[in-house]
């Protein structure tokens, strides 16, 4: 079985390919993995499987040990490697959130097509109904709150959007899992810390749900853009400033589809037993 250490724009992960033979792990198994040293070396683990409805099919862990149903970033590094295997232009990549298509972009740089965002409150999903544009939570004293009324799209997974004024200005490993796990969300959420620098631009750090704090978050690049777009503070195509690099994503009028463009890096393969 080959084995992957990749990373897409900072976020890394390892990819197993049990194409061949079918490669599934208990939770603490796949937290092992992740912490080699005792310490968190991989954001999410990556199985690539067969499928009679695309490509591949991709699964996929965190670092905590468990299951979600969406990773951008990783879908660039997936679907990148089956391009170099198959010399396609087009990947078809299934997953537990459906199916996603990827193309190069350049060297080196993949598009993938997310879909369509999820905005509906039973969507996201909220315990409650409530307008997803300005979500009614506040994170620290009520009378003086940390972060409050974020914005909320699922691309696959739960997102909430804090749009801040200095991404810097924010302990973000001791507010970001106060938002988590708020019962808000009973799926738990990733959170978002947005700075608007320009109509094109955003500065953005992602607490994602069962990682912590990574480099990039591909889904929350996307939910960050959606949600900035739909409340009028950007455009519709922007850049994504995130700790480990940069995204381009689109949120197109078309057909209301995400579009991420971004960097794919291989760190090594190793051949090992299955």
């Amino acid at each position: 079985m080959h084995m992957f250490h990749m990373n897409g724009c900072g976020n890394r992960f390892v990819v197993f390919d049990g194409r061949a033979r079918p490669w599934r792990k208990t939770a603490e198994e796949i937290r092992q993995i992740a912490h080699p040293n005792g310490k968190q070396a991989f954001d999410q683990i990556i199985g690539m499987e067969s499928t009679p409805n695309g490509d591949v099919f991709m699964r996929i862990w965190n670092a905590d040990g468990s299951q979600v149903s969406a990773c951008g970033n990783a879908t660039r590094c997936v679907g990148w490697l089956v391009q170099r295997e198959t010399g396609q232009e087009e990947i078809l990549i299934e997953t537990e959130a459906g199916l996603l298509t990827a193309r190069a972009a350049g060297d080196d740089m993949i598009t993938v097509d997310m879909g369509e965002p999820r905005l509906d409150w039973e969507e996201i999903p909220l315990a409650e109904k409530m307008d997803t544009r300005f979500v009614d939570i506040k994170i620290g004293p009520m009378d003086n709150p940390v972060l409050s009324r974020p914005s909320c799209v699922n691309m696959g997974n739960p997102h909430a959007v804090f749009f801040v004024g200095d991404v810097n200005a924010y302990d973000i490993p001791a507010v970001g899992p106060l938002a988590e796990w708020h019962p808000l969300f009973p799926e738990g959420v990733n959170v978002g810390f947005a700075q608007v620098v320009d109509r094109q631009t955003i500065r953005l750090r992602v607490w994602e749900r069962g990682a912590g704090l990574t480099l990039a978050c591909g889904t929350g690049a996307c939910a960050a853009a959606v949600a900035a777009a739909r409340l009028g503070r950007t455009e519709r195509k922007v850049k994504m400033i995130l700790d480990g690099g940069e995204l381009h994503i689109e949120w197109r009028e078309s057909d209301n589809h995400v579009l991420m463009t971004g960097p794919v890096e291989l760190e090594g393969e190793l051949q090992i037993a299955s």
